[in-house]
């Protein structure tokens, strides 16, 4: 035991020595890419790009805007502030001047920005999402249909003979409002749910759209018309020719904007109609790209000198420019836009767009006359009865009749649910309000009120529904 035990001591210093050996032949560790300091700098910055791409957060954030516009609406702070938004924003270029409210700067230029984003998203599903799939999209698109034309007929029935002009105010669904209430129940809601209630509501997006662009505008002018196809025709050559710099396509959406807004169609359009026409591919081929930075990498070794300072290294920092350009341009312009304006929409100008808007002033008016005004009743059960109906019926009829399947995971509760939460029709519904009622304050302020009660209501609701039916996958 002893002559082992000895064996084993000298085994013991012999690998000491050796790894003692390796540790003064070996290279030192290389220096951190960044400092601690930096990295912690990195460190927040994720954690701000986290919270600002968080639906609930940003849903959240318009909610309160939302009830500031409310409470200053009931106070004395409302004649200033309605002032204020009725002061005309002018430009003026060569003795060619151009005017506008701020309240008309926010509902058609800056919200023309919110339909860029939409558009963005529509492309992005279209391209690579559900939507490029036909037969899995076709359940939630009709169902989207069913979600559209019957909170229509309802509106249009409580109202026949009256303000029938407003039957598309209750078809709307507020994507982000929506999605971001049903992500506070977590990985409880089965993940095809939301897959297809995302679906429906993007195809309730382009639906909403296409009622905007047919049927409240004003009576074209054809000759700005004309102008509007003429920057449409060069953003589509644009595309074509594979222009992947992203200012040709913002300086011609501009002009789109205006020819437009001239034309009396309105010009928050001019956001779809660029997204769709911003490339969805990148400049560079992703499957050589990786091959080509192992070949750059022996390049920028050799002409990086380490102890020279950075600015005298005038090859090395050429070479680092090369590469940027390049790593820039892999990620698709359609992609970069989307990443630059997120954040303003949900942050800035939806928020804006909420407290604009949500101006409804119930001082002295009678709540009893209020309450049963045809238009308010029309708004609210198309939005809270005829949503659900809608959705959850054509499903239904469809499921039954064997032309669609429910997805995997999801059961008729969900459905209901969806339907539920599909009347929540914040931003699409004032915005369709104010177009279908610019002449009547009276119905202007029945069809708010009707969409800020239904669309909490339908929230409340549509989240206690949700949690009782999702409450055995949380179990589970």
């Amino acid at each position: 035991m002893g002559k082992r035990m000895r064996k084993n001591l000298r085994h013991t210093a012999a690998k000491a020595v050796e790894r003692k050996a390796l540790a003064v032949d070996a290279p030192a560790a290389p220096a951190p890419l960044i400092s601690d300091r930096q990295r912690r700098r990195l460190e927040r910055r994720s954690v701000l790009d986290r919270i600002t791409s968080n639906g609930t957060i940003s849903a959240c954030v318009m909610i309160l805007a939302a009830v500031a516009a409310v409470i200053c609406a009931n106070t004395d702070a409302y004649y200033a502030l309605h002032e204020w938004f009725a002061l005309p924003v002018s430009i003026g270029i060569a003795g060619w001047e151009f005017s506008f409210s701020f309240e008309l700067f926010v509902n058609d230029f800056l919200m023309a920005v919110f339909f860029l984003l939409v558009g963005i998203e529509l492309k992005y599903e279209m391209t690579v999402g559900e939507l490029r799939r036909p037969r899995q999209a076709m359940l939630p698109m009709l169902a989207a249909v069913g979600g559209v034309v019957v909170p229509a007929c309802i509106y249009g029935f409580v109202n026949r003979g009256g303000a029938v002009y407003g039957w598309a105010i209750p078809m709307a669904t507020d994507i982000a409002f929506a999605l971001g209430v049903l992500s506070l129940l977590g990985n409880r809601v089965p993940p095809a749910i939301k897959v297809f209630f995302s679906t429906l509501a993007i195809a309730d997006d382009l639906l909403a759209i296409a009622a905007i662009a047919l049927f409240y505008g004003h009576a074209p002018s054809m000759m700005w018309l004309g102008a509007a196809a003429v920057v449409t025709a060069l953003l589509v050559v644009l595309n074509i020719r594979r222009h992947f710099r992203l200012a040709p396509y913002l300086a011609l959406g501009l002009v789109l904007w205006f020819c437009l807004y001239q034309s009396g169609v309105h010009a928050t359009l001019a956001g779809v109609i660029l997204a769709f026409t911003i490339p969805a591919r990148s400049d560079i081929d992703a499957g050589g790209l990786v091959s080509w930075l192992g070949a750059k990498l022996p390049e920028l070794d050799d002409r990086f000198d380490d102890e020279a300072h950075i600015l005298g290294q005038h090859d090395f920092t050429h070479a680092v420019s090369g590469v940027e350009r390049v790593m820039h341009r892999v990620t698709p312009p359609l992609q970069r836009l989307e990443h630059y304006i997120s954040t303003p929409v949900n942050f800035l100008i939806l928020p804006l767009f909420a407290f604009v808007n949500a101006q409804v002033r119930l001082v002295g008016v009678d709540l009893g006359a209020l309450v049963v005004d045809p238009v308010a009743v029309g708004v609210y059960l198309g939005m809270l009865l005829g949503k659900p109906v809608g959705i959850a019926g054509v499903t239904f009829i469809l499921v039954k009749a064997g032309l669609a399947e429910l997805p995997r995971g999801v059961r008729w509760p969900h459905i209901v649910g969806v339907g539920i939460l599909g009347g929540i029709g914040f931003t699409m519904s004032i915005l369709i309000a104010g177009l279908a009622f610019t002449e009547i304050p009276a119905e202007l302020l029945a069809a708010k009120t009707a969409i800020l009660v239904g669309s909490v209501s339908a929230a409340l609701l549509g989240l206690a529904y949700m949690h009782l039916v999702c409450r055995g996958r949380a179990a589970r």
